[in-house]
């Protein structure tokens, strides 16, 4: 297929970019190559890609509606995956302005751009952060997201209700997935996993937020991926009230939402002490109070994403991290984040 991913030299989008050239498919890829974290990083995951056939990368940002148009226009996808963001959540209350242009205006203009050039799919990410402090857990998708906690929720909220009119409006077969904690080689520095692996490993101490009593649904990125590709050909119809037993199908839009995570949380310490267990170094732990805009819990409800795929992601914390690690080991320090 001819497949178009935003966000390519991301680390999701990388990732998935390889995966989909190993399966024998063309791809497009979009990235504005900001600076927000180690532009070394993203040098080396875009070297990566474009050495491989069937790969082409265009270089621009979301926001310029003419260059993003042009992109589509010379593709012309039968898939389009959407990845790229302003991510982070606490960079959210440093510079919250950039989630407005990038996720909002720069989601409008992919929008539109697929209006002109519609795909068979378009597949789009979104965030467990919708969830906010939910009590009810594990999150299934149908369940109120309607009380975000940082604008970087509230612009993935607006992307989803978004995608959803263009989808009633046009008709474009559209699937939200929201992600959980997605970790592994290749990762952004400015995330925990590696941002813990990094400075353990220096010597450099590392902040802990509510004294460490949080837990995570962290999810690898081979997981990720596998379900992503696998939910590619699980295009959506809009559900007949009368027979449809899935709520997050949308009963006025080809139009589904679906969690991929690992659906068993982890508490931060534990994640922290396999980090030091596979380093053979102690983690010199700065504690701290729960910051700003954050939650004590993520946990995916998963089951839709086995029913509609017939695959859950697997790989253990454990596992994981080794995998994190052997590669940290092998690629060399980073950039401070």
């Amino acid at each position: 297929m001819q497949i178009f991913v935003t966000g390519a030299a991301g680390f999701i989008g990388f990732h998935l970019c390889r995966r989909l050239l190993d399966d024998g498919h063309v791809v497009d890829g979009f990235d504005g190559l900001t600076p927000f974290y180690d532009q070394g990083l993203k040098a080396e995951r875009r070297a990566l890609l474009e050495g491989r056939n069937n790969f082409r990368l265009h270089v621009a940002m979301l926001e310029e509606e003419s260059a993003l148009a042009a992109a589509l226009a010379a593709a012309k996808p039968e898939v389009v995956i959407h990845l790229a963001a302003q991510a982070g959540v606490r960079y959210s209350l440093e510079n919250p302005r950039a989630y407005i242009q990038s996720n909002i205006v720069g989601t409008f203009n992919l929008l539109e751009a697929v209006r002109e050039q519609p795909p068979r799919h378009l597949l789009m990410a979104s965030t467990s952060s919708l969830y906010g402090a939910s009590e009810r857990i594990p999150f299934v998708e149908h369940q109120p997201t309607d009380q975000p906690l940082t604008l970087y929720a509230a612009s993935k909220k607006a992307t989803e209700v978004m995608a959803h009119a263009n989808s009633h409006l046009w008709n474009v077969p559209t699937t939200m997935f929201r992600f959980f904690t997605v970790y592994g080689p290749w990762g952004r520095p400015d995330m925990a996993p590696l941002k813990f692996v990094d400075a353990i490993d220096a010597g450099r101490p590392i902040d802990i937020y509510n004294n460490g009593d949080m837990r995570r649904d962290f999810t690898y990125i081979d997981d990720l991926v596998e379900a992503i590709v696998r939910l590619i050909e699980c295009v959506p119809h809009p559900a007949d009230p009368e027979t449809s037993d899935e709520p997050a199908l949308s009963p006025v839009a080809p139009f589904r939402i679906v969690n991929i995570g690992r659906g068993e949380p982890v508490n931060l310490l534990d994640f922290i002490e396999e980090i030091e267990a596979k380093l053979g170094k102690r983690a010199i732990r700065n504690y701290l109070p729960m910051q700003k805009g954050d939650v004590p819990v993520t946990f995916a409800d998963c089951h839709l994403l086995e029913r509609l795929t017939g695959y859950r992601p697997s790989t253990g914390v454990r596992e994981g991290v080794d995998a994190l690690v052997d590669w940290y080991r092998a690629h060399g320090p980073l950039q401070p984040a």
